[in-house]
């Protein structure tokens, strides 16, 4: 049994939906962070950077925050969605990396300002909303010819999908990226992302794209 710390948000979906490939027995514990349900103290022993998603495995006893690196954790307990062949695996790792580092941190940038503050500099909105373009220039080119980011269905093309899932936020048509926007809906399709996606409330259809 995993306890899942998680709020609707691209992070928390990311390992909603990777239980729900995986199929395993988790018990959900919302984490409002529009009420800073994130930094009660029971959460930070769990979470000490105050941040969702953060698991515990009941199992082990082990808790773990950064979503990269519990995607990895049960990927890799599993033997699921991590190739063992270490050029495959090391693919894996490359874009799960390139997420964490990139994509995520630079689309919320982009939500901050082009969504929930815009109009409050100019300077921002044009270097995040160009940063944004670059990124989804690159996951497309990477897209070209492939069904997934990395071989095979894996960690990777869970960590990116929630964020496409708010191309509406950053200023993005999936229709400028059209590699990106046919993984996406391929993905989209899969029962398990729609459960998952779902996690910790059911917050309607997902975007079309």
């Amino acid at each position: 049994m995993i306890d899942l710390y998680t709020w609707s948000t691209p992070n928390g979906r990311k390992v909603s939906i990777l239980l729900e490939e995986l199929g395993l027995d988790y018990q959900v514990h919302p984490i409002d962070i529009q009420t800073g349900a994130q930094k009660a103290p029971e959460f930070l022993a769990i979470n000490p950077n105050g941040r969702i998603p953060a698991i515990v495995d009941r199992e082990t006893g082990l808790a773990l925050m950064e979503s990269g690196a519990i995607l990895w954790y049960l990927a890799e307990k599993h033997g699921a969605f991590l190739p063992e062949e270490p050029a495959a695996r090391m693919q894996v790792m490359g874009w799960l990396m390139w997420q964490m580092g990139g994509f995520g941190p630079m689309l919320g940038q982009a939500h901050h300002f082009l969504h929930f503050n815009p109009g409050t500099s100019a300077y921002a909105e044009k270097r995040f909303g160009a940063e944004v373009t670059r990124l989804y220039a690159v996951l497309d080119a990477q897209l070209e010819g492939r069904t997934h980011i990395a071989g095979a269905y894996s960690i990777a093309d869970m960590a990116c999908w929630p964020w496409v899932a708010r191309h509406e936020w950053h200023g993005v048509n999936l229709a400028d990226f059209p590699n990106v926007r046919a993984w996406y809906r391929r993905l989209r399709e899969r029962p398990a992302v729609q459960r998952g996606y779902q996690v910790p409330t059911n917050v309607g259809e997902i975007p079309e794209g």
